[in-house]
């Protein structure tokens, strides 16, 4: 190979205005952090809405049936997931789209955190979603009288999509994963 057919290793100078618009676009990343301050405080909704549940719960466990009691307390596992899954999504969304959370070696730093991409957050959404949908048809089921036969197909139906997506979901990212790996 002759020296002009060889590629140019020299570094490419960007012009000043490529600076500043890639400058400019890299700083924008923050217009996200209110996204995940807004789901900090639908967080703390949750919070609020979880003890008012709690407290009712509470009030009305000697004259509430089983079925009542049980549905009540599904509701409220419902709720610390939904929670679970939002503290999931600002985390993992800030960390990797904003800035890196600078905690240190914080012992109670989950171990996912700094670790999940694009892809395990969905996996992990799709997860909590599943999960979710599993404890809201687990609520119809027993209390399934108060419910039409088409509503509860309708929230089966639902499920199993959700269930079918989130295998899809995996069976996609593991393709993936296997063609940048070869």
């Amino acid at each position: 190979m002759s020296q002009s057919q060889l590629p140019d290793t020299t570094p490419r100078v960007a012009s000043k205005l490529e600076q500043f618009v890639e400058s400019f676009i890299f700083r924008a990343r923050w217009l996200l952090a209110p996204f995940f301050i807004g789901l900090l405080v639908a967080i703390i909704l949750l919070l609020l809405k979880f003890f008012k549940y709690l407290y009712q719960m509470a009030i009305n466990t000697f004259s509430a049936t089983n079925e009542q009691l049980l549905v009540g307390i599904l509701t409220l596992v419902d709720t610390a997931l939904l929670a679970g899954l939002l503290l999931i999504i600002i985390f993992s969304g800030y960390e990797n789209f904003v800035s890196k959370l600078n905690i240190g070696n914080h012992e109670d730093r989950p171990a996912w955190m700094g670790k999940v991409g694009f892809s395990g957050l969905k996996m992990k959404l799709i997860s909590a979603i599943v999960a979710i949908s599993a404890v809201e048809l687990l609520k119809v089921f027993i209390s399934s009288t108060s419910h039409s036969s088409d509503e509860l197909m309708w929230k089966v139906i639902i499920h199993v999509t959700f269930v079918i997506s989130g295998v899809l979901f995996a069976l996609t990212d593991f393709i993936n994963s296997k063609t940048h790996n070869h």
